[in-house]
């Protein structure tokens, strides 16, 4: 086995956080590498504290080790003082488990979790000595991937990465090794071949099979360049995630990282339909582990781990059926001496109840954090996120009166038709939230955290034009002058600067490859930490490519117009989610599907998933089968929602 660590070990001494490189986690494994395996380097491109928790990394890390034929092994982004290190002495990136160099792997694998890493994925690919632009590869290098839900406009990074996978990537992994391993023992002599291949594969887009044609600004299509190549490619999905209880080994860290406990993943998809949020729209049906299983899981992991957290994690893991008697079982586990606590990371204000905040108090009390994204209820009615002020007032008095004294609150501005009044009504529920916390404790607080808004593929709100930075920062300061002088209410927002960089990458055509790699070849990695963010490479890279800013990120999107994702399929009917902006406009919503009829938003007909309507009550405060509808006043039928003609933007 071929390892850099003699030449890095004295490298090592000169760095920041060493332990970040070593390796030797409880559950990292030694895989064998040989001419008849497929190797895979799965790379997560932000710094190993970031990128190692992440679940979907461990879950193809053992799937992949677990077959003979091939091997896995993990890397991360190294900071800027080893890059330095690296490129002084001509060292290319390496694995983390056994430091074997990057150029040996047959696949650079990426996880794409948030646009500001394009970046880095870039910077990795060059460290790993291998050509940028996928067009310069030759047959002997790895070849690029990535999956994640960044892949669902890969458009922008379609000048380096060979393919990309779409959707749940459990399955589709081990096609791809099968493909890969025959095309390594035919003698790996020609590479469109192998991407032809791979090509065929349900859920694998392969760009460079695809051409993209424009008519000046405006993108006219994006057709294969091949006959048998499809013209829409579908996203993958797990129809049973009991099938799949990864990761049966979690990594334990030898040094700190974010989100450091055993994750558990209870659930995964959600029909809640907030129209802002491309996860629960792209992952969508929602598709429950059993119960048991979920039990099983947190038992053996906390007894192999050591850990004494666990967090049971989804996009709305309150909504999971029999959540009370799970998180009790683990709680009162006799195995657990009463020392185990429980964080629900995703928490539905009007899914929390006094049974909850019962029993995850019982042992030590981890944070609260409640998302109303929205500060009026009209507002909510726009995204969909369909809680009242009594919904969450009623979240905050059972975590109060269960003994906690502080909680997180998270919101969104910059939303679609959202005015002044909307806006100041964030600081209205903070401050109503810290007054229910005083009928209990001396010194409540509530932190709340303000994100700009990013349209993202795939929603409601795609065709959305999103805010200026100036817009945005006017509204933060509006909320910071409003709550400056409020005790107990502590105010933290996100750069409205990033939030435009990051809508340049996340809606971008093929074009914006070329501002990419700008932003990359001038020194802008890690553009995700404030540290290292400078909105003023992405401005003069969009500049000096002819770019315009207003055009990808400012302007309203018309029905008409060919989105650049438009050939890729997230499962989701484009007339669905047409009708559903149409909707937002005219402030209605839609009640959870798994509550109702059927939308025919196409997520479950689309993959043989029958759809179900629970027979159990609704967590949500109105009654099962409406939707709120605000002209109104009041809850209506679902079949009977306006579906309106066309709403002006």
């Amino acid at each position: 086995m071929t390892s850099m660590w003699p030449q890095l070990e004295p490298l090592l001494a000169k760095v920041g956080k060493p332990a970040r490189y070593i390796g030797c986690e409880e559950g990292a494994q030694t895989p064998r590498h040989g001419a008849d395996t497929v190797s895979w380097l799965l790379i997560y491109p932000d710094t190993y504290e970031i990128g190692l928790p992440n679940q979907g990394l461990q879950i193809l890390y053992e799937i992949l080790n677990e077959r003979d034929d091939a091997a896995a092994e993990r890397s991360y982004a190294p900071w800027v003082d080893l890059e330095a290190e690296l490129r002084a002495n001509g060292l290319p990136l390496f694995s983390v488990d056994t430091h074997r160099p990057a150029p040996l792997f047959d696949l650079l694998a990426f996880n794409l979790s948030a646009e500001l890493t394009y970046t880095n994925l870039l910077n990795c690919i060059d460290l790993a000595h291998v050509p940028v632009r996928a067009e310069d590869r030759a047959p002997h290098h790895p070849l690029v991937c990535a999956g994640g839900h960044c892949t669902y406009n890969p458009e922008p990074l379609a000048d380096f990465l060979d393919f990309v996978v779409l959707g749940d990537g459990e399955e589709v992994v081990s096609e791809v090794t099968d493909v890969i391993g025959e095309w390594k023992a035919s003698g790996r002599e020609s590479r469109e071949e192998v991407l032809h291949r791979l090509g065929l594969i349900e859920g694998v887009y392969v760009p460079s099979m695809y051409e993209a044609t424009y008519d000046g600004m405006r993108l006219v299509g994006v057709t294969p360049r091949y006959a048998g190549i499809p013209e829409i490619v579908p996203k993958r999905t797990l129809a049973d995630l009991g099938a799949w209880p990864y990761p049966k080994n979690q990594l334990v860290p030898v040094t700190e990282v974010v989100h450091d406990r055993l994750n558990v993943e209870v659930f995964r998809g959600c029909t809640r339909s907030c129209r802002f949020c491309q996860a629960g729209m792209i992952t969508r049906p929602v598709r429950e582990r059993p119960a048991d299983q979920v039990r099983t899981m947190v038992s053996e992991g906390l007894r192999r781990t050591g850990y004494d957290e666990v967090a049971l994690t989804s996009l709305s893991t309150a909504d999971m059926s029999g959540i009370e008697s799970i998180v009790s079982d683990i709680v009162n586990d006799p195995a657990n001496c009463g020392q185990v606590s429980v964080s629900l990371p995703s928490l539905r204000v009007d899914a929390f109840t006094v049974g909850v905040a019962a029993q995850i108090q019982k042992a030590r009390r981890t944070g609260l954090t409640f998302a109303p994204e929205a500060g009026t209820w009209r507002m909510r009615q726009v995204i969909n996120k369909l809680i009242r002020e009594e919904d969450l007032y009623g979240a905050v008095e059972s975590a109060y009166s269960q003994g906690w004294r502080r909680m997180k609150l998270y919101f969104l501005t910059g939303l679609p038709t959202e005015t002044d009044e909307d806006t100041l009504g964030i600081a209205e529920l903070a401050r109503n939230v810290v007054n229910i916390g005083r009928e209990h404790h001396k010194s409540p607080s509530v932190t709340v955290s303000v994100g700009g808004f990013v349209p993202k593929p795939f929603t409601p709100f795609q065709w959305f034009g999103q805010n200026t930075s100036v817009e945005l920062q006017r509204k933060i300061n509006l909320l910071r002058d409003e709550t400056r002088r409020e005790r107990g209410v502590d105010l933290k927002w996100h750069d409205p600067k990033a939030s435009v960089a990051e809508g340049i990458a996340s809606r971008g055509d093929r074009r914006l490859g070329r501002v990419i790699e700008e932003v990359w070849r001038r020194g802008g990695t890690f553009q995700e930490w404030s540290e290292f963010f400078d909105i003023e490479l992405w401005e003069q890279a969009m500049a000096a490519h002819g770019l315009d800013i207003d055009w990808y990120v400012y302007r309203h999107r018309t029905e008409d117009e060919v989105l650049p994702w438009d050939h890729l399929s997230a499962g989701l009917h484009k007339d669905f989610l047409w009708q559903d902006w149409r909707d937002a406009l005219a402030e209605v919503g839609l009640e959870d599907c798994r509550w109702t009829p059927c939308y025919d938003c196409g997520a479950c007909t689309g993959y043989s998933i029958e759809h179900i309507v629970a027979s159990a009550t609704p967590p949500a405060g109105g009654s099962q089968g409406t939707g709120v509808d605000l002209a109104s006043g009041g809850a209506v039928p679902v079949s009977l929602l306006p579906r309106r003609p066309g709403v002006a933007v």
